[in-house]
C-alpha cells in the first residue's frame, strides 16, 4: 500500500533585496543559484519585480536549485528577513561621480531602510546604493540598528577590481591574487600595495612602482570606466557578486575577513563615520573590525577619505531636512 505523506516545510533563510534594477536582480540570481536563501525582490515599479521573479523561477529546474524567489511592491512581503540588501536608487551617468547621486538617493535609502526594518527588526542590513558610505550612515540612523548589523558593500568590490587589474597585468589567474582596498567607495579609496599579494608575494616584488600606481588609479576609477563605456548605466555583475560574498559569509557564519564599510568608534583614529575597513563577517554581522598596521601615509589617506565622507554626510542631512 502506498502511503502519501504531506511535504515538510522548512524555514530557509530569507534575503530581501530592495531595488530590482540590474544590481538587485543579478544579486537575486546569484543567491538563488548558490542555493543560499529564499529571495524577496522588492521594487516600487508595478509588475517588474514580479516578472523578474517569475523569470528566475522558470530557470530553477535548469539551474538545479530549489530556492523561492518572490517579486513584490509591498514591504509586508519582506517580513522576517535575515538580511536586507538595499540597492534602490538612481545609477550613475557619464560624467557623474558617486557624490553627485547624494541628492537623488538620500531620501530613497532612508525610506527603504525605515520600511524594511519595520518588518524585519532583527535583520542585518547591507547597503549598496551610492554614494555608499554616506547611504550606509543614513540607513543606520534611519533604522536605529546596532552598528554590527549594518554595513556597506565597498572594499569587497574595489579589492576585486584591483585583483583583476593585477592579474591582467601579470597574465595570471585572478584566484592567486589577494588585494586590500580601504577607505570610501569612491575616488579617495585607499588601495594598500603592501597588503596586496600574489600567493603571498607582495606585488611590489612583481611589478614596478609606476605600473602599480597605474593599476591603483584604474581601480579608483573602476566604476567610472564602466559607466563611460556603457553610457546607459553602471556596473552590476561585479557589485552583485561582491554583495553575494558578504551575504554568504553571514548566512553560513564563515567569519571571512572582508573590507566593508563599517561604523568606526576610535579605530584608525576615526569616529562617527562609515568607511571601508577589514572586518570579520559572520552570522551576527560584523564580529570584529580589524586594525591594520598602516604607515603614516596610508593612515593619512584613510583620514582624507573619511573626511570627505563626513562632509557628504552633513550635506545629506541638510538635503533630508529640506
Amino acid at each position: 500500500m502506498q502511503i502519501h505523506t504531506p511535504p515538510q516545510t522548512c524555514n530557509f533563510p530569507r534575503v530581501t533585496i530592495v531595488g530590482a534594477g540590474r544590481v538587485g536582480s543579478t544579486l537575486a540570481q546569484r543567491l538563488a543559484e548558490k542555493n543560499l536563501a529564499n529571495v524577496v525582490l522588492l521594487d516600487i515599479l508595478k509588475g517588474m519585480p514580479q516578472g523578474l521573479a517569475l523569470d528566475l523561477l522558470e530557470a530553477r529546474g535548469l539551474e538545479t536549485h530549489d530556492r523561492e524567489i518572490t517579486g513584490t511592491n509591498e514591504y509586508a512581503d519582506t517580513a522576517n528577513s535575515q538580511i536586507v540588501v538595499i540597492t534602490a536608487g538612481f545609477p550613475r551617468k557619464p560624467g557623474m561621480n558617486r557624490d553627485d547621486l547624494l541628492r537623488s538617493n538620500a531620501k530613497i535609502v532612508v525610506e527603504a531602510a525605515q520600511k524594511a526594518v519595520e518588518y524585519s527588526p532583527e535583520a542585518i542590513f547591507i547597503v549598496v546604493t551610492n554614494p555608499l558610505d554616506v547611504m550606509t550612515y543614513l540607513a543606520w540612523q534611519a533604522t536605529g540598528l546596532p552598528t554590527q548589523r549594518i554595513m556597506g558593500m565597498a572594499g569587497v568590490l574595489d579589492s576585486a577590481r584591483f585583483e583583476t587589474f593585477i592579474a591582467l597585468e601579470l597574465g595570471i589567474a585572478p584566484k592567486d591574487v589577494n588585494a586590500m582596498v580601504l577607505g570610501s567607495h569612491g575616488d579617495l579609496m585607499v588601495p594598500l600595495k603592501r597588503y596586496s599579494t600574489v600567493k603571498g608575494i607582495p606585488i611590489g616584488e612583481l611589478l614596478d612602482d609606476v605600473t602599480i600606481e597605474r593599476l591603483v588609479t584604474r581601480t579608483r576609477n573602476g566604476g567610472a570606466e564602466i559607466v563611460e563605456l556603457m553610457q546607459t548605466g553602471g556596473a552590476f555583475f561585479a557589485p552583485a557578486s561582491a554583495t553575494s560574498v558578504m551575504v554568504e559569509s553571514i548566512l553560513l557564519n564563515q567569519s571571512r575577513m572582508l573590507p566593508i564599510a563599517a561604523y568606526l568608534q576610535g579605530q584608525y583614529g576615526l569616529n562617527d563615520v562609515f568607511i571601508g575597513v577589514p572586518c570579520y563577517l559572520g552570522c551576527a554581522g560584523i564580529r570584529e573590525i580589524v586594525e591594520l598596521n598602516l604607515t603614516p601615509e596610508e593612515l593619512q589617506a584613510l583620514h582624507v577619505s573619511a573626511e570627505n565622507v563626513r562632509q557628504n554626510i552633513h550635506r545629506a542631512k541638510e538635503i533630508l531636512q529640506q
